[in-house]
């Protein structure tokens, strides 16, 4: 299996590079891109492994750019998880800490956007600055966005944010799963720091068999869900975990595709959408002509 967590890619770096590679890519419809099922990449990640050490935080503010401060304290800090997190402009992924009944240790979770394979934010998006890759990455493009925000609304996971802080050229924020890293054969950053192997890179159908096996072998240790592998349709991003996924704040989702019936209605009235003078044109002219029949007609 091709299957990677820190360790292994140090091994085999090359594996990676060949499974990951951004590949030439035909565009469809509401700019996701064909692609098989094996194309598609992933993250495993097994919560009853994680330790809360937030150091998948502060790698991915190091990779793309943002105020990431020092590692010790990301690993040291435990006050922030008195209350709940969401990702933002300023953290593209964070870490919560759920005490569950019944259970001795906490349960810490990772949270960012989850790659889904049909995803809200590329259908609901008018201008196609959302893109669905080959791979599974979904990214966004801030030359083409409008800043009308749909993408928000529309995401089921409630993952981008905008950025109200900044007055010229704002952006969308999100994780975009280490694109220009994979695809130069690196791992995702978050991935490739995590000191207890928390987090597995891979290919989506592999992960999943690994995920299954987990439930299989350890049945005692896990409750019987992957998930992430139909939520939604399906995301990138995939989750064990050792009680109810509900006691950890997961959005309780139904198997179908989010963006199913609205990408067509919209981006059909978008095809042929007619701008707002163009339809008080058309309107004064209709008055104009009706006006006219009627003064000609009282002239008789």
């Amino acid at each position: 299996m091709a299957v990677q967590n820190r360790r292994d890619f140090l091994k085999s770096a090359a594996l990676i590079g060949a499974g990951a590679a951004g590949l030439s890519a035909k565009k469809v419809h509401a700019g996701i891109l064909e692609a098989t099922p094996d194309d598609r990449m992933g993250v495993l990640v097994d919560t009853t492994v994680c330790v809360g050490c937030r150091s998948c935080e502060w790698a991915c503010k190091e990779a793309h750019g943002l105020e990431a401060g020092e590692l010790q304290l990301y690993q040291e800090d435990r006050s922030v998880f008195e209350k709940e997190r969401r990702p933002s402009d300023k953290a593209l992924t964070v870490v919560n800490e759920y005490k569950v009944d019944n259970s001795d240790l906490p349960v810490d979770v990772k949270v960012q956007c989850m790659h889904c394979e049909d995803p809200a934010c590329v259908a609901s998006c008018i201008v196609d600055a959302f893109t669905k890759h080959e791979d599974g990455t979904v990214t966004w493009d801030g030359d083409k966005c409008i800043g009308c925000r749909y993408c928000m609304i529309a995401c089921p996971f409630q993952v981008p944010v905008f950025e109200y802080s900044k007055a010229i050229q704002p952006n969308i924020m999100k994780c975009d799963f280490c694109y220009d890293r994979t695809k130069e054969g690196k791992l995702p950053a978050c991935v490739e720091i995590c000191p207890v192997e928390a987090l597995t890179y891979g290919k989506r159908e592999e992960l999943i068999a690994v995920a299954k096996s987990r439930l299989k072998v350890k049945s005692e240790k896990y409750v019987n869900h992957i998930y992430g592998e139909y939520e939604v349709g399906g995301t990138s991003w995939l989750y064990l975990a050792g009680v109810d996924f509900n006691k950890l704040n997961f959005v309780p989702l139904g198997n179908e595709s989010a963006p199913g019936v609205s990408r067509e209605i919209q981006h059909g009235l978008f095809k042929y959408f007619v701008p707002p003078l163009a339809i008080y044109a058309l309107l004064g002219g209709i008055m104009w002509i009706t006006k006219k029949k009627e003064s000609s007609e009282e002239e008789f």
